[in-house]
């Protein structure tokens, strides 16, 4: 048996742990999560704010390759990084990795439909579309503010219940179990 079966993924019932896992991180930092989310909720509320629903464009962006490939490709999570991490004196908290993907699939999910929303709204004219965009822009407003003000992450909360179900791959995060 080569050196590779080890890193064969089991499969789940509802969600097969995705192979692009092995290029997203098993830990993150807990801290730079919520500057992350920071900064989301700050977009999403000047996208509110202004009506500037392309922002949830640019959103989409960002969420869809943190989701992908983690947030060493994400736009605004190198940002943080390198220019507001380093001047925030507090202590890396790690964090599993796993949930913060699920909940960066929820925000890809959810901007990538305000997106489309916006732009049938746009060109159709489509009331019910626009309502679509208000909606999920307070799902995208409420979301980020739990995990930059309180570090509570919803998505990792649902990622928690679907582990406890077996629908998600509960290897990947032992702290989802309890």
């Amino acid at each position: 048996m080569s050196d590779s079966s080890q890193f064969s993924l089991p499969t789940t019932p509802l969600i097969d742990t995705v192979k692009l896992r092995r290029r997203y991180p098993s830990s993150v930092d807990g801290v730079t999560v919520r500057l992350v989310a920071s900064a989301v909720l700050i977009i999403g509320v000047i996208a509110v704010v202004t009506g500037q629903w392309w922002l949830y464009l640019l959103l989409a962006a960002d969420f869809v390759p943190r989701f992908i490939w983690g947030p060493s490709r994400s736009v605004i999570a190198t940002a943080i990084l390198r220019y507001v991490r380093p001047r925030v004196p507090l202590a890396p908290r790690s964090v599993s990795g796993a949930p913060k993907r699920f909940a960066a699939g929820i925000g890809a999910v959810m901007t990538s439909l305000a997106s489309v929303a916006w732009l049938l709204h746009l060109a159709l004219g489509s009331h019910p579309a626009l309502v679509a965009v208000w909606v999920i822009a307070g799902v995208m407003i409420v979301f980020p503010a739990l995990e930059a003000v309180f570090g509570y992450c919803v998505g990792c909360k649902i990622y928690g219940v679907l582990a406890r179900r077996g629908w998600v791959n509960p290897d990947l995060c032992v702290d989802c179990l309890s």
